[in-house]
């Protein structure tokens, strides 16, 4: 006997998606990313957008990619156009090792698991750890693509206090103990150590170690995510947390900030077993990684000189990272952000009185577009807070839009504080205000 399911058009209660009723319940931590939904209004050629964290891939000489398309095309052609391992072909696992290396890991071919860029490598993990209300740890704020995933397998988020050092140690301890003293399992501590999404620090030496004691002896697992941690300004960060300890973190790498996210290859490496299941998640997931981008860029790993071009990068952003922090000293000076050493981002915190979330649409209006704290935050957190990524616009860009961001900051205040003269509106204090005039951005 056939079911018929409902008629399409119809509504199901008050919802117009006649299948609502039919959903698997973790599809109610499917939810659209606020950087997403950025970039619509973002692309539009007037805005400024310091919103996505995308790289500048203009800076790739087009005649080294295209010679790596041919060579693979001509020396190569069936077999990159072909199914692959659900591992990764054994030409690029040698060379992630070479790219690890420079962050002092130290594997093997066989350790190495290909996916489809590295979102897909914390899709992977959390499928394979996480039961519905299973607790996830990690920093505050957090990247939003990790807990758009970790809600999608319906686990409980929980911030731990981070500072200018990364993640505060002793604040990681006393979560662990109010965490497990209210009945929840925690299985994942999820890390992103080198220049962080969004708050742009970098945890120190010395608290990797302590933190990496702190997960041993309380039995939980390390997922240390490190997209930027090649693209350091004037010295690279402090090795990588799975150079100390191979049993008890997962590690996760991309080629997408280093070469170019197009092509969707990043990498998972793992302790001995749970490698085999990770493998065989991929194979269930995907079947197997693009064996043709695996193949292009191990044809340009081999024809060019892919350590100069990850300086130039280097370069690049540190210019437009200059370019953020003098124009945020110059026009917002009341105001607080991290200068991190690398990486794509500056967390700006605002005055009490504003929100970041609620002040977007003057933004946009204003032609500068951002990210919200909130997007970052698992808890409805960081409406004080803004995302500000200096990757991709040119420093005149950048200080265009850190112009028009201090006009919307400042109207913002002038607004509330003349409802607060006339009694609607809690007494904003004169020091909250920005003091930087309203620059004529015409």
């Amino acid at each position: 006997m056939t079911t018929q399911g409902p008629t399409p058009g119809t509504n199901t209660g008050n919802n117009l998606d006649p299948w609502y009723g039919h959903y698997a319940d973790r599809t109610a931590g499917l939810s659209a990313s606020e950087v997403r939904a950025l970039f619509a209004v973002a692309s539009r050629p007037e805005v400024v957008s310091l919103a996505g964290g995308m790289p500048y891939v203009s800076a790739l000489p087009p005649e080294l990619v295209s010679s790596a398309l041919e060579r693979v095309m001509r020396d190569n052609g069936p077999e990159a156009l072909q199914y692959g391992s659900g591992q990764g072909t054994p030409a690029i696992r040698e060379q992630i090792l070479e790219v690890m290396a420079l962050e002092g890991i130290r594997a093997s071919v066989d350790d190495v698991v290909v996916t489809t860029g590295s979102q897909q490598a914390l899709d992977l993990v959390t499928k394979l750890f996480i039961d519905k209300g299973d607790v996830i740890l990690a920093e505050s704020p957090s990247y939003v693509g990790a807990i758009g995933v970790f809600r999608s397998y319906q686990a409980d988020v929980v911030h731990v206090a981070t500072d200018n050092d990364g993640m505060v140690p002793e604040s990681l301890r006393e979560t662990i103990t109010r965490t497990r003293a209210a009945g929840k399992t925690i299985k994942l501590l999820y890390l992103i150590p080198n220049f962080h999404n969004p708050a742009g620090v970098t945890l120190s030496w010395e608290r990797r170690l302590e933190i990496i004691e702190i997960a041993r002896s309380n039995n939980i697992l390390i997922l240390e995510d490190n997209p930027y941690g090649l693209l350091y300004f004037d010295g690279p960060p402090p090795q990588a947390m799975r150079s100390v300890d191979t049993d008890g973190i997962i590690y996760l790498g991309t080629f997408s900030k280093t070469f170019a996210p197009g092509l969707r290859v990043g990498w998972a490496v793992a302790p001995h077993a749970i490698r085999e299941k990770l493998i065989l998640a991929n194979e269930s997931a995907v079947l197997s990684p693009s064996a043709f981008t695996q193949n292009v860029i191990t044809s340009y790993f081999s024809g060019a000189d892919w350590r100069g071009q990850i300086d130039t990068f280097r370069g690049i952003y540190r210019e437009r990272k200059e370019a953020l922090v003098s124009s945020l000293s110059e026009h917002l000076p009341d105001l607080t952000w991290t200068n991190p050493t690398g990486g794509f981002y500056v967390w700006l915190t605002l005055p009490q009185h504003l929100d970041s979330k609620a002040m977007l649409p003057r933004a946009v209006k204003e032609l500068v577009a951002y990210t919200p704290g909130t997007a970052f935050f698992a808890d409805g957190d960081g409406r004080h807070n803004i995302r500000l990524s200096f990757c991709y616009p040119t420093p005149d860009a950048i200080r265009l839009g850190v112009r028009r961001l201090t006009k919307v900051i400042n109207g913002e205040t002038e607004l509330l504080e003349t409802f607060a003269g006339t009694g609607q509106l809690d007494t904003v204090t004169s020091s909250d205000r920005v003091t930087s005039p309203p620059p004529n951005i015409d």
